[in-house]
C-alpha cells in the first residue's frame, strides 16, 4: 500500500509526494491528477507510476502536518485546472447507525417506519447483489463541484444562511474517468463531509440543500487499501481539549451495500463517465457529534482518522459574520 499527498508552497506552487514515514518524497508531477493521467496513458497502476516518479527531494511531514511549514497540505485529490470537472457526491443510509441517527431526526409518532429506515432496510435486503448484477439503489446526494473541497487544517465554514454546521466523518472514494469513459478507482481517503444537520432536521426534504456545503478530504490518498474492515475515530476539540469522540467502523464489514453496488449506481449515469473528470464520493457516516447532542462552535476543531489512511484530517470551524444577504436576479 502506498499513501500520496498534494501540497502547495507560496513560491514553488503545487507538488505531489509519497509518504515515507516522517518524510514526504516529492514526485516529478505537480499534482496527483497529472500522475494518475500519466498512469492511465501508460497502462500503469497509480503506485507503479508514483514509484517511477520519485525524486531525491524530501520534506519533513511532521512540520507540514502540524502547520509549522510554508508547505500546506491540499485536498488529497482534485482537478487542478478545472474544479468544475470534479463532482463531489455521496451515498447515505449505508450504515445502521447513520440510519438510526436520521430516523431520530425525522421520527413522528407513528407505527410506520420512516422513509430513512425503509431505504436502509432496502439496502440490507438488496444492497449486496450476486456478482454481475445490480442491486437496489442507495440514497445519493450531490455536494458540489471541486470548488468546495478543502484540505487538512483548512477551515470549514458555516455560511450566514445556514442553521448549523457539523462534521460527518466518512471514507471517500477517489475516481478518475479514463479516456474510454471507464471509471478508475485511484484509492480511498479520509473525509469530513460536513453538513447542516439543524436545517435537515426541520424536514427531511431539506436534506439535499443541507449537503451543499464545503467539505474536506485528506491528508492522504491510500492506494491498495483493503476495503474489508476499516476502523476509525471522529473527535471534536474545543480550545485544545477533547470535547467529544466516537469510534467508527467503515468498509465492507460495516455497510449494507457492497462497494460494487454503490459504484454501479453512481457511475451508471453516462454524464458521470465523461473522460478526464474527477469524482470524490463519500460512502456514509456511522457516527457524528450532532447525533449525540453536540453543537459545534467557532474555533472547534473536527478530527477524522481511519486505520490505513495515515495521519488525521483536522479542520477548524469558522462561522461567517453578519446576516444573510438577499441574492437578487435581474433580467438581461
Amino acid at each position: 500500500m502506498l499513501s500520496l499527498v498534494q501540497l502547495r508552497h507560496p513560491r514553488h506552487g503545487r507538488a505531489a509526494a509519497a509518504v515515507e514515514g516522517a518524510s514526504l518524497r516529492l514526485l516529478a508531477f505537480p499534482s496527483l491528477y497529472h500522475l494518475a493521467s500519466h498512469a492511465l496513458a501508460r497502462s500503469l497502476t497509480l503506485a507503479e507510476a508514483a514509484y517511477a516518479a520519485t525524486t531525491a527531494e524530501t520534506l519533513p511531514y511532521d512540520d507540514i502536518h502540524a502547520g509549522d511549514s510554508p508547505w500546506r497540505l491540499l485536498p488529497s485529490f482534485d482537478h487542478p485546472a478545472e474544479p468544475a470537472r470534479c463532482l463531489v457526491s455521496g451515498t447515505g443510509l449505508t450504515h445502521r447507525q447513520s440510519a438510526a441517527n436520521r430516523d431520530a431526526m425525522h421520527t413522528v409518532p407513528s407505527d410506520k417506519p420512516t422513509d430513512s429506515m425503509l431505504m436502509y432496510q432496502w439496502g440490507v435486503e438488496g444492497g449486496r447483489p450476486a456478482s454481475g448484477s445490480p442491486g437496489v439503489s442507495p440514497e445519493w446526494f450531490y455536494k458540489g463541484s471541486g470548488a468546495i473541497l478543502r484540505g487538512h487544517l483548512d477551515p470549514l465554514t458555516v455560511p450566514t444562511f445556514a442553521s448549523d454546521g457539523g462534521e460527518e466523518a466518512e471514507l471517500a472514494g477517489v475516481y478518475l474517468i479514463g479516456p474510454d469513459g471507464s471509471p478508475r478507482r485511484l484509492g480511498f481517503t479520509a473525509g469530513n463531509e460536513f453538513s447542516d444537520h439543524v436545517f435537515e432536521k426541520k424536514n427531511y426534504l431539506y436534506l439535499a440543500s443541507s449537503k451543499l456545503r464545503e467539505c474536506a478530504i485528506g491528508p492522504e490518498l491510500a492506494t491498495g487499501l483493503d476495503y474489508g474492515r476499516i476502523p476509525g475515530q471522529a473527535a471534536i476539540l474545543r480550545r485544545g481539549a477533547g470535547l467529544w469522540s466516537k469510534p467508527l467502523l467503515t468498509g465492507d464489514a460495516a455497510m449494507c451495500h457492497s462497494l460494487a453496488n454503490m459504484e454501479h449506481h453512481h457511475f451508471k449515469f453516462p454524464t458521470h463517465r465523461r473522460p478526464g473528470d474527477v469524482h470524490i464520493h463519500f460512502f456514509g457516516a456511522g457516527a457524528f457529534s450532532f447525533g449525540d447532542g453536540v453543537r459545534l462552535e467557532l474555533g472547534d476543531v473536527m478530527e477524522v482518522s481511519f486505520e490505513g489512511l495515515g495521519r488525521p484530517l483536522r479542520n477548524p470551524l469558522v462561522v461567517e459574520d453578519g446576516a444573510e444577504q438577499l441574492v437578487t436576479v435581474r433580467p438581461l
